[in-house]
């Protein structure tokens, strides 16, 4: 095997009321992919962010190529040869791809900008990656495929030995995350340290030589992929033996609807946005919204939910016409929806975890009638407990907890607004296994025992599968098929998509 480019022994992290690191060692080869698993919460972003001067270690060492490393920030780590491409593009829209690629960085002639070789080097480096466009363009011009691409062109073009992948394909499909995994190849053979970060099992086996396991901020060991069965892994990482992880597997028996309609739509539409989509939600169902990126299942979402204004067709709330005009009018008729970007347009990082779970209860009431303290604890803790959320306490910063747990915190504010209705947007994007199966019988448990009506939208087919009742399946743009009973089939969907019968 070769020398080892990245040594890190007994590293330790201690944030205010909880260790999230305990003398974790990981190490990096040269020319390997290796894969950083374990639950949301193990310490995997927070051992990253040690190595990339985000966080300062409070104990253990960091060696590249045998020399011992501290920095302090990520320009220090970048100037170590570290680069990190993140799960949410941080380049900037508004910049030329070319600008984006060397910002900081830009080739200088007589004191001022070499626009034309910037240009000339940005399209190099990007034909390198079997990348071929107008670099001249600003970055909104492309789409997040692309961007991905670019920020790695960024990475690599830095000098990079070692370059870390964070979730990088959660908003790819599968051609755009195999025309990756190519470009991962190649860097790979060019000798570079890649540190892949995904919650997608498949991926990891197809592309990463070793893992190493956390689990609540401790070690549980190093393996080579190839040797460890995908049961074995998934026991690992949430310390349960590979029975338990069958059982997890297993979503809970599928809920009944009931005869009452909470919500019809006929037709609904709004130009650039949706063509055509009919859909029937029953009180006590788990309703699916399937098909391929891009075609139209956020944007049905965000119609029912009036973030969007509905051009076309009709709308009905229990069996009463309704035209939505803005969220407010959607959570007063007790629609509650959870977006797919948590970060973006979920949580608000620098407010604390009781702050964010009441946020929509008191968006509704209306900020003259304020929610005493007492009633917000109690919110808070009854929200934590039953979603099972880890947090050091209900006044810790949202933003310093997992993706996971973030989630559940979302899901907990809609909650807290008791809906007849919840619409989850991706709820178990870039979240371990472990969370995954929890929000999958949650969504179910929720319709069952509470007789709520429950959208489920995930790039994930099996997930919904083993989650709905039915299925409407969407293509582009508009409704294709409505799959019930024992037609909810990932091949049955499949066949819709690609035009043949349902």
């Amino acid at each position: 095997m070769a020398e080892a480019l990245l040594e890190m022994r007994q590293i330790t992290k201690v944030f205010p009321g909880v260790r999230a690191l305990s003398k974790v060692d990981f190490t990096l080869r040269a020319g390997e992919i290796h894969s950083l698993m374990g639950e949301n919460g193990a310490g995997k972003s927070t051992l990253v962010k040690v190595l990339t001067g985000v966080y300062q270690k409070d104990g253990g060492t960091i060696r590249m190529n045998g020399r011992e490393i501290a920095p302090r920030t990520p320009k220090e780590a970048q100037e170590c040869g570290i680069s990190t491409v993140y799960q949410e593009v941080n380049l900037c829209p508004n910049l030329t791809v070319a600008e984006n690629i060397f910002i900081g960085r830009e080739p200088k002639k007589w004191g001022f900008i070499d626009w034309k070789t910037m240009n000339a080097h940005a399209k190099d480096l990007l034909a390198r990656l079997d990348v071929h466009i107008d670099v001249t363009r600003t970055l909104d011009h492309y789409s997040v495929a692309l961007q991905q691409m670019i920020a790695i062109a960024r990475a690599v073009d830095v000098d990079a030995k070692i370059l870390i992948l964070d979730e990088p394909t959660s908003s790819l499909d599968e051609q755009e995350t195999a025309r990756l995994f190519k470009i991962i190849r190649q860097l790979q053979q060019n000798g570079m340290g890649i540190i892949f970060i995904s919650h997608f099992l498949e991926q990891i086996y197809e592309i990463c030589g070793h893992v190493t396991v956390l689990r609540n901020g401790e070690l549980v060991g190093a393996y080579e992929t190839a040797k460890l069965p995908r049961l074995e892994l998934i026991a690992k990482m949430v310390g349960k033996d590979v029975n338990d992880v069958r059982a997890m597997g297993e979503t809970a028996e599928k809920s009944e609807p009931s005869d009452t309609v909470f919500l019809e739509a006929k037709g609904i539409g709004a130009m650039g946005v949706l063509d055509s989509v009919d859909v029937t939600i029953h009180k006590g169902e788990v309703i699916g919204i399937a098909g391929l990126l891009g075609s139209g299942r956020t944007e049905t979402a965000e119609l029912l939910f009036g973030i969007h204004a509905i051009g076309k067709g009709s709308l009905s709330v229990n069996g009463k016409p309704w035209k939505p005009d803005g969220p407010m009018a959607a959570m007063r008729r007790k629609i509650g929806f959870c977006p797919e970007d948590r970060k973006a347009a979920g949580i608000i990082g620098d407010l604390t975890v009781r702050e964010n779970i009441i946020l929509a209860m008191q968006a509704k009431d209306g900020i003259l009638h304020h929610i005493p303290y007492a009633e917000q604890v109690r919110i808070a803790d009854d929200c934590i407990k039953l979603l099972k959320i880890k947090v050091s306490g209900r006044d810790q910063l949202i933003k310093n907890l997992s993706g996971g747990n973030q989630q559940k915190v979302i899901i907990a504010r809609w909650l807290a607004t008791q809906p007849d209705l919840l619409i989850l947007d991706e709820p178990t994007r870039g979240i371990d296994v472990g969370t995954k199966a929890e929000i999958q019988k949650m969504a179910v448990a929720l319709a069952k025992k509470r007789g709520m009506a429950v959208v489920f939208i995930s790039s994930e087919m099996d997930e919904m599968v083993r989650t709905c009742t039915k299925l409407v399946v969407l293509r582009d743009r508009r409704k294709v098929a409505e799959l019930t009973g024992d037609e909810v089939s990932a091949d049955a969907v499949m066949r819709a998509i690609a035009g043949g019968a349902a």
